[in-house]
């Protein structure tokens, strides 16, 4: 199916991780022209853009999207190089390893997290809608298009990691704030949320390998299956797409096996063998 994203200008943060790699791949596959934007792994994910066949359709920055002058900078970038940017996708976030209850939680750990993937993402947008005003709408009526990266902590909770779930949790306010002021720049524009559960990336791994976790996560689910980082970059490409998708925005879109509030399964129910070697692929 084609997508009508050939030669789309995309724009992601936090491409250097699992999720942002895989998104770069699909709209790489797409034919789209990519600014990626990495922090503290930009030189590994620079190294991986220059053994791409598209490399050349690439760009590649480095930038704390903590920082809104560092974001402003890495779009401007993006512009120079390519004209103007149809969709950007807001990808960085951290989630502190540590379980700890809120009122143990470092204030530095708490500010940093809701800085990144809050504020982070907020900025990202900022930018990325100054930068509309400047280019104006497509002429050809593919309106631009804002997915933020959020997670299923930000709808269920995640307990030891409040400062997570709330940074996440207030990206849906934001979503729909956002849609409704985007069409002022672009009457067009969209603006979307996919919500991820448990997926297979670097850094949900070493959670993912402590003894008993992924059985527990999958109880949950009515697919009894981790998700793969693919998963989210192929619903990001259908938002995406002014083709698909042209009529979608205010959504929050879940990729997480069906996931509930709910323990769905027994310990008797779930082959945790099976699902084991899940999650130690990609």
């Amino acid at each position: 199916m084609d997508l009508g994203l050939k030669d789309k200008v995309i724009f992601v943060t936090g491409a250097s991780g699992g999720i942002g790699r895989a998104l770069a791949q699909r709209f790489a596959e797409e034919g789209a022209r990519l600014a990626l934007v990495g922090h503290t792994q930009t030189g590994p994910l620079d190294a991986w853009v220059r053994d791409q066949t598209w490399a050349e359709r690439a760009l590649v920055r480095g930038a704390d999207v903590a920082d809104p002058e560092a974001v402003e900078s890495a779009v401007a970038a993006c512009v120079e190089r390519f004209g103007r940017i149809d969709t950007c996708i807001a990808c960085a976030g951290i989630w502190p390893r540590d379980d700890r209850l809120l009122h143990e939680l470092p204030v530095e750990r708490l500010r940093r997290t809701v800085e990144v993937n809050l504020l982070g993402a907020t900025w990202t947008a900022r930018a990325f809608f100054a930068a509309i005003q400047r280019s104006g709408p497509r002429s050809d009526g593919h309106g631009a298009n804002l997915i933020f990266i959020g997670s299923t902590a930000g709808r269920f909770g995640e307990r030891g990691h409040a400062d997570y779930a709330a940074s996440k949790a207030g990206l849906v306010g934001l979503l729909r704030t956002l849609k409704n002021e985007i069409v002022q720049l672009d009457p067009r524009g969209r603006v979307n949320l996919i919500e991820p559960g448990w997926t297979v990336t670097h850094m949900a791994r070493p959670a993912l390998d402590e003894p008993g976790s992924v059985e527990q996560v999958v109880a949950t689910m009515p697919l009894r299956q981790l998700g793969r980082a693919s998963d989210v970059a192929a619903t990001a490409a259908w938002l995406a797409s002014p083709l698909a998708a042209r009529h979608v925005s205010g959504q929050v879109v879940t990729v997480a096996g069906g996931m509930e509030g709910r323990k769905l399964w027994s310990d008797g129910d779930i082959d945790g063998q099976g699902i084991r070697a899940e999650a130690r692929s990609d």
